[in-house]
């Protein structure tokens, strides 16, 4: 009997969702049927959720460099809720990353227990550990705003041949000229930042969506986030959140009819709350005009683990690129970056990127809808 083929991951990041990632690999091994209830695809061409095999991991912490990765992943300051305590001896080892903007300077002014406190050594050579650890997949969790951590990670991938998953707003894939080099080095990239299985984004796009569908003309809207883990921590820092207020906004923005005045769509982090450690808190109101002109106003309220409810989409991003490395497919995966990320290179309707997906999944061919010219219009100007 053939062995069972494995996804050798590396990780950049070792915070809350790699905590999540780590645990729901071991978490999912041996479950089937019913008990998979939380991941989106059991199998993906025959590659299973356990099948993940991590190689490597990078991170700037103290308290994570140095360690075994499965002790790092419940090392200070994470705070995600542990689900599964119990993991194999990985041999993987956290090896010291470059810091470059990846720590923001009003950390210092928090607790250890709630803050990056980075360790005084030289930096690995990222490229060079990829290779020695045979990684085919890098996931990129790096904090908001860290833009040259990031692009470091980046060209470490295209160095090493490495395919990227790339959760954070750092525009990659959805930039031109880094989706070019992306092709040149025959590198498959999915990006660019992690949208939730259930989180604001995706509720959010799904009732500004409802309300064009129904006739229903919306007039101005907001996203309110609190969250207690180190992501909220990091974006009191306002200055690092351009890209990431860029990524939530045009990811509501792409579902509407008409684009909303910037006046009238407010999204993005507003407070760190210690308390709520990894849970977030989601507060979206719509408001607009029905029939007749009647006023329409609809605010809801949503709960969720944060680390959790993205390491589920990212168990079937991993397995996606795994399949493009297989096929000799490189550049931005269109397809699976519109299903699973905020900011791909092209933005779809939810309901279309689920089919596209598919369709990518299966190997077969899918006519994405034409790019309305206000939407080619805007990612330009983004970029």
């Amino acid at each position: 009997m053939t062995a069972q083929k494995t996804i050798r991951v590396a990780i950049a990041g070792v915070g809350n969702c790699a905590s999540a990632l780590v645990q729901g690999v071991e978490y999912y091994r041996d479950r089937r049927g019913d008990a998979l209830e939380g991941v989106m695809r059991q199998s993906i061409d025959g590659y299973r959720c356990g099948d993940i095999e991590f190689v490597a991991a990078f991170d700037i912490d103290r308290r994570k460099v140095g360690h075994p990765l499965e002790e790092a992943i419940f090392a200070k300051p994470n705070c995600t809720r542990i689900f599964q305590s119990a993991l194999p001896v990985s041999n993987v080892i956290v090896q010291m990353g470059p810091v470059l903007d990846g720590v923001a300077a009003h950390m210092a002014d928090y607790p250890d227990e709630a803050a990056f406190r980075p360790v005084e050594l030289e930096p690995t050579d990222v490229a060079t550990a990829l290779r020695a650890s045979g990684a085919e997949v890098l996931v990129c969790y790096l904090p908001v705003g860290s833009e040259e951590a990031v692009r470091h990670y980046a060209r470490a991938c295209l160095d090493a041949r490495v395919a990227m998953i790339n959760c954070v707003p750092v525009f990659l894939a959805s930039d031109a000229r880094w989706a070019q080099e992306f092709r040149d080095a025959g590198v498959p990239i999915i990006g660019d930042d992690i949208k939730s299985q259930v989180g604001a984004t995706i509720v959010h796009r799904a009732l500004a969506r409802l309300f064009s569908d129904r006739g229903v003309g919306v007039e101005r809207t907001y996203q309110l986030n609190t969250g207690g883990n180190t992501d909220f921590l990091n974006m009191l820092e306002r200055h690092r959140l351009q890209s990431k207020k860029i990524s939530k906004t045009e990811a509501v923005q792409s579902q509407l009819d008409e684009r909303l005045d910037v006046g009238d769509i407010h999204i993005g982090p507003s407070d760190y709350v210690p308390w709520q450690r990894d849970n977030k808190v989601c507060f979206i109101r719509i408001e607009g005009h029905g029939f007749g002109g009647a006023p329409v106003e609809l605010e809801m309220r949503l709960s969720v683990e944060d680390s959790s409810n993205s390491a589920g989409v990212v168990i079937d991003a991993v397995r996606c690129a795994k399949l493009a490395l297989e096929r000799g497919e490189a550049g931005p995966l269109v397809a699976p970056s519109a299903y699973y990320m905020k900011s791909p290179p092209r933005q779809l309707r939810d309901s279309v990127a689920l089919e596209a997906c598919n369709a990518f999944i299966d190997g077969r061919d899918f006519a994405l809808p034409m790019e309305p010219a206000a939407a080619a219009s805007v990612a330009t100007d983004r970029r």
